[in-house]
């Protein structure tokens, strides 16, 4: 009895030793993606789901009407910098003074190339991931239908305009010249892919960013033909530049900000426009903006790190 018992206990010994331990599971973040529509979009296009990067937060500056090789332009470059943001929008106008080729990289790269990928200049390494989303304005074409820009830039879709995600907020980058191929009026092929992809979002805020703005009380005025409805088509924020002034404005119940500060020569204002909320033209400066799943804070700094404006929009 004495036997049998040992050998039983022996065996159940050895059993459990060869057993294999059962596995803990390690979540894997998922990786970035950025999706772009197809090169010739067309309206109520299938927009493919973009994959969110963790953490649910943004942190980008914007800029405008910057591309002039100079002391301003410098200075804004080290504010934006300072501030260490994930990804940089422009608003049209990166090259003074008509687009060309030869000038690109000093004005663009010489200060930025950090942030774009692949970087192709001569002023050091790039960015592992692009993280530098520029759209076109009135200068960038002028040479060639823009077509240096389109070289030296990396962007999805036809890259004059396109979407990509970045943490809780979807992109929407419009090309609002009148020579764009697509056209810019409200019944526009562009217009109607971006009130599909507007449509489509799943984000907790859809930014749509251009260059020439709908409302302004600056040198060049509003531009009829880019007052589309964005707010009625699902839009949180509308940012552009054009005029060379920073201005807030409030338009159907969303912010509606220019900022064409970043390094050409400043305008003054005229009769300021009763959507206006504030009004700045005595430096140069960009925009900073906070962006979590329930609030995107945006603050204008000028170039000596003062803040000079600051709108928060929350939702629950």
């Amino acid at each position: 009895m004495k036997r049998t018992v040992s050998l039983a206990f022996c065996l159940t010994v050895f059993l459990a030793a060869c057993a294999k331990p059962t596995p803990t599971a390690t979540p894997v973040p998922p990786t970035s993606t950025l999706v772009a529509p197809p090169a010739t979009p067309t309206p109520g296009g299938t927009f493919t789901p973009t994959v969110t990067p963790p953490p649910l937060e943004v942190r980008f500056a914007v800029i405008g009407d910057f591309g002039m090789d100079n002391a301003a332009e410098a200075d804004v470059s080290a504010l934006i910098h300072s501030w260490a943001p994930d990804i940089v929008l422009t608003v049209g106008d990166n090259n003074y003074p008509s687009g060309e080729a030869g000038t690109l990289d000093a004005n663009v790269g010489k200060y930025f190339h950090d942030f774009i990928s692949p970087y192709i200049g001569a002023y050091g390494t790039g960015a592992d991931v692009n993280r530098f989303f520029p759209t076109l304005g009135n200068h960038d074409w002028k040479a060639e239908a823009a077509q240096p820009s389109l070289d030296y830039f990396t962007l999805p879709g036809n890259e004059r305009y396109y979407d990509f995600t970045w943490g809780p907020v979807h992109f929407f980058a419009l090309d609002s010249d009148e020579r764009e191929p697509d056209g810019v009026g409200r019944s526009s092929v562009q217009a109607a892919w971006l009130q599909a992809g507007l449509s489509a979002s799943t984000s907790s805020w859809n930014v749509v960013y251009f260059h020439h703005p709908p409302y302004s009380s600056g040198y060049h005025g509003s531009t009829d033909w880019m007052r589309w409805p964005f707010s009625a088509w699902g839009a949180d924020a509308v940012l552009s530049g054009h005029d060379h002034t920073y201005e807030r404005l409030l338009v159907d119940g969303i912010p509606y900000f220019i900022n064409g500060v970043g390094g050409a020569a400043r305008y003054e204002f005229g009769t300021p426009l009763p959507e206006s909320q504030f009004r700045y033209n005595s430096g140069y400066g960009a925009i900073l903006v906070t962006a979590s799943e329930t609030e995107m804070l945006f603050e204008f700094y000028n170039r000596a790190g003062e803040l000079k404006d600051s709108y928060r929009v929350t939702k629950p």
